[in-house]
């Protein structure tokens, strides 16, 4: 996306959105300094995103190598990197209420899975500080890692439906993150064998979403029809995705200095996926629509 067509989305939202939590900030009756900026709520936000569409591997060389030199006729009030660093820290709401709104809706076929977010390699655990009580360690097909695990649900457009972020020791078939995660959706959602669990089965059919698994080797087979098992083998949309955000949205890295400008990379690179005019899809067959639409 353009930085242009970028600026104007935001903009566009901001001019709703500002007002509004300026005043839950002052009917909460909280104390707090606003101290005034020269950039504005929209030309922070898009600079924060539009670093996740950029090149770059880091915020720091982006901002003082490229939008410090090349963007200042854009953004005629920047700032130093220490003041938009403090800027940036203070925005997750904003951020958070725009990945929000642009939240895709439930597909007739939803995919579910989970990655890992690393925050430190493995050897540094013992003495990393920055998500100390936040970050946990936990187990995944790769091996053991220290971090959070990011729950995805995402439909056949490839656009994100919901997310969760939990600790890195939370399963995936957690009860509780399920449902949260589905709250909104409707029909089938397909998952790997991480997610079987007959007491979320039924929670989830009684909300009106059908989990479709696979099962693993020690269980006892159970008939499926035939079109499920081939709508399973489409799961590697989802785990396209993950690949693209941690790539491309470099959602994952271990140089965050704290937890808020952590939450705060990681919407936006959402954000910036969500914006992405060609997102991975999947084309149903007519065969394939009318069976997702047929009652469970």
């Amino acid at each position: 996306m353009e930085l242009v067509a970028l600026f104007y989305l935001i903009d566009e939202y901001c001019k709703d959105f500002e007002p509004k939590w300026l005043a839950t900030q002052l009917s909460s009756g909280e104390k707090k300094r606003l101290r005034a900026s020269s950039l504005s709520l929209s030309e922070i936000l898009t600079i924060i995103v539009y670093f996740q569409m950029s090149n770059h591997r880091t915020f720091k060389g982006y901002y003082t190598k490229y939008v410090l030199i090349h963007l200042k006729d854009d953004f005629p009030n920047l700032v130093s990197y220490g003041r938009f660093v403090e800027l940036q820290s203070g925005v997750f709401a904003p951020l958070f209420f725009l990945l929000v709104s642009l939240f895709g809706e439930s597909g007739m076929a939803n995919f579910v899975d989970s990655t890992t977010i690393k925050v430190c390699d493995n050897h540094r655990i013992p003495r990393h500080k920055v998500f100390a009580g936040i970050a946990q360690r936990g187990k995944s097909s790769m091996g053991w890692f220290y971090g959070f695990k990011l729950h995805l649900v995402v439909n056949d457009q490839g656009e994100i439906v919901s997310f969760s972020l939990t600790p890195g020791n939370v399963a995936d078939s957690n009860k509780q993150v399920m449902l949260h995660l589905v709250r909104q959706l409707t029909g089938y959602l397909f998952a790997d064998r991480g997610y079987i669990s007959k007491d979320l089965f039924l929670s989830m059919l009684d909300i009106g979403v059908k989990l479709v698994t696979g099962i693993r080797k020690n269980m006892k087979n159970y008939l499926m029809p035939l079109w499920e098992k081939l709508m399973l083998r489409k799961r590697g949309i989802i785990e396209t995705i993950n690949d693209q955000l941690k790539n491309i949205s470099q959602i994952e890295h271990t140089r965050h200095r704290s937890p808020t400008n952590f939450f705060v990379n990681l919407v936006s690179g959402l954000i910036a996926y969500q914006l992405q005019p060609k997102k991975p899809r999947i084309h149903l067959t007519t065969e394939e629509k009318r069976l997702l639409t047929q009652s469970f």
